[in-house]
C-alpha cells in the first residue's frame, strides 16, 4: 500500500474559497462526469442540501459535485456559486433546455468563531470551483474547515483550533481517499495511540479535560448541549460501484470518526459522510469501505495536525511543542 495525495485520484478537481477575517469557508468536490455517490449520516444536527438524490430508492444515479460548507444552513446557499459554474460548462443532468447540476451540500456550525453574519455565499462556491481548476487544495484553516473547531462540551471557552484534513492510498490499481472538515463537539484522538491531539480544554488551557470523562462525571445531569458540531467527510475512489454500494462504504468509513473522535454522532454533532465512485477499478466493496474507514481516522488526525493557531485559539501542535 502506498500513501498518494489525494487529487492523484482522476476525475476529481477540488477547491477552497474563504474569508479568513469572518472565520468561514466551503470546499467543493467536482466530478465533471457524475460520480455515484451515497450518504451515512449519523449525528443529530446535520444541515443538508439535495441529500435525498443520494437515497438508494431515488432515481438519481450521479452527482456531479459535493459542497462542503460552514455558516451553518446559512452556507447552504454557496451551492448555488457551484450550480452556475457547472451549468456554464454544460455539466449536469440533461433536460433538454439546459443541464442541470446535481449538487449535495452539507453545512458545519462555525458561526461563534468569527463574523457572525459572514457566510458561505452564492459568490464564495463559485470561487471555490474556480479555485478547483488549479486542483492544489491545502490542508488546515482553509475552506470548509476555516471556523472548524474541537472540543465544545463546555462551550467555546475550552475549544480547539480544527480545519481540514486530507489522506489517501493506492493498493494497486484501486485508490482511495479521504477529505474532512472536522468540527466537533468531541476530543480528536491519534487513530494509533488513542492519545487526545486536540478538545476541551481547562480552565488555564493547559492540559485536555477529556470530554468522554466529563459526561460520564455528568452523566446524571441533564444538559442541553447547542446542535453547533458537525464533521463533514467526503471518500473519493476509483473503484468503480452504485449509489447502493457506495451508501455502505460511507457508513464503514464512519467507523474512521468513531476511532479518533469521542464522543462521537451525538446528538449535538451532524456527522455525515460521503462516499464518491469516480472511476472503474473493478474492487470489492469490503477492502474499499475498510480502507474508507482507515483514510478518514487519518485525515481526521491531519485535520487538527494541520490546524494554524487563529481567532485566540490553541492547536494540536501546540501541545505536541510543549510536550517535548
Amino acid at each position: 500500500m502506498k500513501v498518494i495525495e489525494l487529487t492523484e485520484i482522476e476525475n476529481i478537481k477540488i477547491g477552497h474559497a474563504d474569508n479568513q477575517a469572518a472565520a468561514t469557508g466551503c470546499t467543493v468536490i467536482i466530478c465533471e462526469q457524475g460520480a455515484p455517490t451515497g450518504i451515512d449520516i449519523r449525528g443529530g444536527g446535520p444541515a443538508s442540501r439535495e441529500t435525498q438524490l443520494l437515497n438508494p430508492l431515488a432515481a438519481c444515479d450521479k452527482i456531479h459535485a459535493v459542497l462542503l460548507s460552514g455558516g451553518s444552513a446559512f452556507g447552504l446557499d454557496a451551492a448555488g456559486g457551484v450550480m452556475s459554474y457547472l451549468e456554464e460548462r454544460g455539466i449536469g443532468f440533461n433536460v433538454g433546455v439546459t443541464k442541470v447540476p446535481l449538487v449535495s451540500t452539507s453545512c458545519l456550525f462555525d458561526l461563534q468563531v468569527g463574523d457572525t453574519q459572514a457566510r458561505p455565499d452564492v459568490e464564495m462556491g463559485y470561487a471555490a470551483c474556480l479555485a478547483a481548476e488549479l486542483n492544489e487544495p491545502r490542508e488546515g484553516n482553509v475552506g470548509a474547515g476555516t471556523g472548524a473547531t474541537v472540543g465544545k462540551y463546555k462551550g467555546v471557552s475550552g475549544m480547539m483550533k480544527s480545519g481540514i484534513g486530507m489522506y489517501a492510498v493506492e493498493l494497486g490499481d484501486l485508490k482511495v481517499g479521504a477529505l474532512v472538515a472536522v468540527n466537533a463537539l468531541g476530543d480528536v484522538k491519534d487513530e494509533v495511540s488513542g492519545a487526545i491531539l486536540a478538545g476541551l480544554l481547562n480552565e488555564e488551557q493547559t492540559a485536555f479535560l477529556n470530554t468522554e470523562e466529563m459526561l460520564y462525571k455528568e452523566a446524571t445531569q441533564q444538559k442541553n448541549l447547542f446542535t453547533g458540531n458537525t464533521t463533514l467527510g467526503v471518500i473519493i475512489t476509483n473503484g468503480a460501484f452504485n449509489k447502493v454500494q457506495m451508501t455502505k462504504i460511507a457508513a464503514m468509513a464512519q467507523n474512521g470518526l468513531a476511532k479518533t473522535i469521542c464522543p462521537v454522532h451525538t446528538t449535538a454533532d451532524g456527522d455525515s459522510v460521503y462516499a464518491m465512485s469516480v472511476g472503474e477499478v473493478a474492487a470489492d466493496i469490503n477492502v474499499v469501505g475498510t480502507l474508507a474507514a482507515k483514510v478518514m481516522a487519518k485525515a481526521i488526525n491531519r485535520a487538527v495536525l494541520m490546524a494554524e493557531p487563529a481567532y485566540g485559539l490553541k492547536v494540536a501542535t501546540d501541545f505536541m511543542i510543549n510536550s517535548k
